[in-house]
C-alpha cells in the first residue's frame, strides 16, 4: 500500500458519501452567513474525488510506484464514482434515464474490452477524447449539482444539460475508436496466431514425409 493506491482507495470511499449526499438533500447548514447546502457538498465531494484522481497518476508515475494493484483500482475507482453520480442524478429527476444508460454502458463495455485486450497480451492507450470525456463528466456532474434546486439556478441547469450532451456524444464516438484500435490490434493478433499454426503444421508434414 503506497500513496497512489491510498488516493485510489479515498476515491472509492467518496463514492458512499457523495450518495448520501445527494439522495438525502443534507447537510444543510449556514457558516457565518454563507449557506452552505447539500448542492455545495455534493460539488466538493465530487471535486475532491476528482483531484485524487488526478494526484493518484501524478504520484505513481513520480515516484515510480506503478502498482498492478492501482492498475486494476483506478479504472474501477473512476467507474463507481461516475456511475454513482449519474444514478443519482437520475433518481432526483435531474438527468434523463437513457443518457446515462449510454454513458455507464460505454465505460463497462470499454472496461470489457480492456480485460480481453490484456488477456490477448496487449493494452490500448486511452485516446485523447477519452480523457476529454472524463472531464467532460465531472464538469456535468458538478454543474448538475450546483443547479439541482431549478428554480434558483435554471441556467447552470441548462449549462449542465448542455455539457451532459458533450458527455454522451464524446462517450459513443470514443467507445467507437476504442473498439476499431482493439479490432484492429485483435485481428493482427489473429492472423498472427493463424500464420504461426500453418507454419507449424506446414513443418510437421515436411518432418513427416519418409526419406
Amino acid at each position: 500500500m503506497n500513496l497512489p493506491n491510498s488516493l485510489t482507495l479515498l476515491r472509492i470511499f467518496f463514492v458512499p458519501l457523495l450518495i448520501a449526499v445527494l439522495l438525502t438533500k443534507s447537510p444543510n447548514v449556514d457558516f457565518l452567513g454563507f449557506p452552505m447546502h447539500f448542492e455545495f457538498w455534493g460539488v466538493l465531494i465530487l471535486l475532491m474525488a476528482a483531484a485524487t484522481d488526478w494526484a493518484d497518476g501524478f504520484f505513481a508515475r513520480r515516484r515510480l510506484q506503478v502498482t498492478t494493484l492501482g492498475i486494476l483500482l483506478d479504472p474501477i475507482a473512476d467507474k463507481l464514482l461516475i456511475s454513482a453520480a449519474f444514478v443519482s442524478l437520475v433518481d432526483m429527476h435531474l438527468v434523463p434515464a437513457w443518457m446515462v444508460v449510454i454513458i455507464i454502458g460505454r465505460e463497462f463495455t470499454v472496461l470489457g474490452l480492456r480485460n480481453i485486450a490484456s488477456a490477448e497480451g496487449f493494452t490500448i492507450a486511452a485516446s485523447l477524447l477519452g480523457k476529454t470525456k472524463m472531464v467532460l463528466q465531472v464538469c456535468a456532474v458538478a454543474v448538475l449539482i450546483a443547479g439541482a434546486r431549478q428554480a434558483h439556478h435554471p441556467l447552470l441547469n441548462r449549462l449542465g444539460l448542455f455539457l451532459l450532451w458533450l458527455v454522451v456524444i464524446s462517450a459513443l464516438v470514443s467507445a467507437a475508436q476504442y473498439f476499431l484500435r482493439f479490432w484492429g490490434q485483435l485481428d493482427g493478433r489473429i492472423k498472427q496466431r493463424r500464420k504461426l499454426r500453418m507454419m507449424e503444421s506446414h513443418k510437421k508434414s515436411e518432418d513427416a514425409v519418409p526419406l
